[in-house]
């Protein structure tokens, strides 16, 4: 939903009510997963998307009927044989979506979430999906607060502690509990939908090939910041708007960067001078992906430098090197998709292969 809250935040200050659907659960295959919307505002226009196309049409109407009604619905999708026109998911899978009216009146907190969101302060929202309280009704958590309400305090104490611990683990998908908040129920449904800071990407080394990285990095959500010591290629103009420029030692910037489990680090200088101390520090630190440019040569003598270094075979083996997936690319915009291809890969478990050569579910298994 992150992409289309710019546009839901505009209604909302205008006081213009709209439906949105939001996937709530997800089984089997099926083309987006838990979060995504899609919303229906004024004069029918939409923004989002809940299944890539299978089911818009229908989740279309649900959210202008429910702006219509006032009243929360919880829908089911999936394939049916039996009746190949009814609206349902062609790969196989079901979605669960939850169409609600979004008001000032009914969800008070909706505009500090948008805001939150775009000012990228960690933010995380509970909705009622099913169960003894109101569908659709919203709590907003902060990690040191909470807004609105789900219908009773102890449900809101409940959520807003799973809540927060699944905000720092960027988590989203479905919780229960009792209608007081008891743990050991499950009469009451609720979608914990957390809304992270974007992940952050640092390219190291100023190079042609860094303005193509830093592009798809960009493209791909991630927060891009490029470093190199010489002022000469760290340039803004020569890189995308929005990708953060910084002149200094690669391994001193880093040091003073705060990463996490989803930072990715690309190292593209190809000279030991900067690469060495930088991989030194990015391999002893918290990241899901940490990749260096080079030629076979360049990365057998890199080790090298590296197990001199002190690195152990535990550290060593994190790193990509050479970075990317073999593409057969030439380009500096080859080698990028190269790179971004084998972040997404390890970031979901993917294998590189073409889908023509694998067999089984093409996309993600939800958790339902």
């Amino acid at each position: 939903m992150r992409e289309i809250l710019p546009v839901l935040d505009r209604w909302y200050a205008a006081r213009v009510p709209f439906g949105l659907a939001t996937v709530v659960s997800v089984s089997h295959s099926a083309p987006r997963g838990p979060g995504a919307a899609l919303a229906v505002g004024p004069d029918g226009e939409v923004v989002g998307s809940v299944s890539g196309g299978c089911v818009e049409g229908v989740v279309f109407e649900l959210a202008r009927e429910v702006v219509e009604s006032g009243a929360a619905r919880l829908e089911t999708f999936g394939y049916s044989d039996e009746d190949a026109f009814a609206a349902g998911l062609t790969c196989g899978g079901e979605i669960t979506v939850l169409v609600r009216p979004v008001t000032r009146a009914r969800d008070p907190v909706f505009g500090a979430v948008a805001a939150s969101v775009a000012g990228g302060e960690p933010v995380a929202a509970a909705t009622v999906v099913d169960g003894p309280a109101q569908r659709g009704a919203t709590l907003a958590v902060w990690p040191r607060t909470a807004a609105g309400s789900l219908g009773t305090r102890g449900l809101d104490v409940a959520v807003a502690a799973d809540a927060r611990g699944e905000l720092a683990l960027g988590a989203t998908g479905l919780r229960h509990y009792g209608p007081h908040g008891e743990r050991r129920e499950d009469t009451v449904t609720v979608f914990l939908q957390s809304f992270a800071p974007p992940p952050r990407m640092l390219v190291f080394g100023a190079i042609d090939y860094a303005a193509a990285v830093a592009r798809l990095g960009d493209f791909l959500g991630y927060r891009v910041t490029v470093c190199d010591a010489r002022p000469v290629f760290a340039t803004p103009r020569r890189f995308p708007e929005g990708v953060e420029v910084v002149v200094d030692w690669p391994h001193r910037y880093l040091r003073a960067t705060r990463t996490d489990e989803r930072t990715v680090i690309c190292v593209l200088t190809h000279d030991p001078k900067f690469d060495v101390p930088v991989l030194r520090e990015a391999l002893r630190r918290p990241a899901a992906y940490i990749g260096a440019m080079g030629s076979r040569r360049t990365h057998d003598d890199r080790l090298r430098r590296l197990v001199e270094s002190g690195l152990s075979d535990q550290e060593l083996a994190r790193l990509r090197s050479p970075v990317g997936l073999d593409l057969g690319a030439r380009t500096p915009e080859e080698v990028a998709v190269s790179v971004a291809a084998e972040i997404v890969a390890l970031r979901w478990g993917g294998s590189g292969a073409p889908l023509s050569g694998t067999r089984g579910a093409i996309h993600p298994r939800g958790v339902g």
